[in-house]
């Protein structure tokens, strides 16, 4: 039998790893789950991943951006549709959101930071995201 004074016995034989984590969600002042907003830009953020990329029409996010976001939209799938032809657009390896982490600095707004990996590389994009009707809208977007 060993004494050990002055500290407490630690026995990490049988160890699996982490505990697991209990689940819980994170709510505003207005109960809304905040991660429903972090579930949604995930989804956003893939559809304009796919606009820019020529596999989704730039039309299908017009309800989900301003029309300034919108526009800019526009001008960037016009520029990489003169730079890139169609058949070099065509590849099988799409892009993907890897993480997203939302901060909600008021109920009705939530800014947005995203990865995403296209094969080899990876992109940041900024969103942010504002309550207009009960719906979420994007009201700026960057992309690096």
């Amino acid at each position: 039998m060993s004494m050990v004074q002055g500290t407490l016995a630690l026995d990490l034989r049988g160890c699996t790893g982490m505990p697991k984590t209990p689940e819980l969600r994170v709510v505003d002042d207005s109960g809304r789950a905040v991660d429903d907003v972090e579930a949604w830009a995930a989804r956003f953020a893939q559809a304009v991943v796919e606009v820019l990329g020529g596999d989704r029409p730039l039309s299908q996010l017009v309800r989900w951006t301003t029309g300034r976001v919108y526009a800019d939209l526009g001008k960037r799938v016009r520029i990489l549709g003169r730079t890139a032809p169609a058949s070099q657009r065509m590849r099988t390896i799409r892009p993907q959101v890897r993480s997203v982490h939302v901060f909600a600095p008021t109920p009705d707004t939530a800014e947005v930071s995203v990865h995403v990996r296209n094969g080899r590389r990876s992109r940041a994009l900024a969103a942010r995201l504002e309550l207009d009707d009960e719906r979420w809208q994007c009201t700026a977007l960057e992309l690096g």
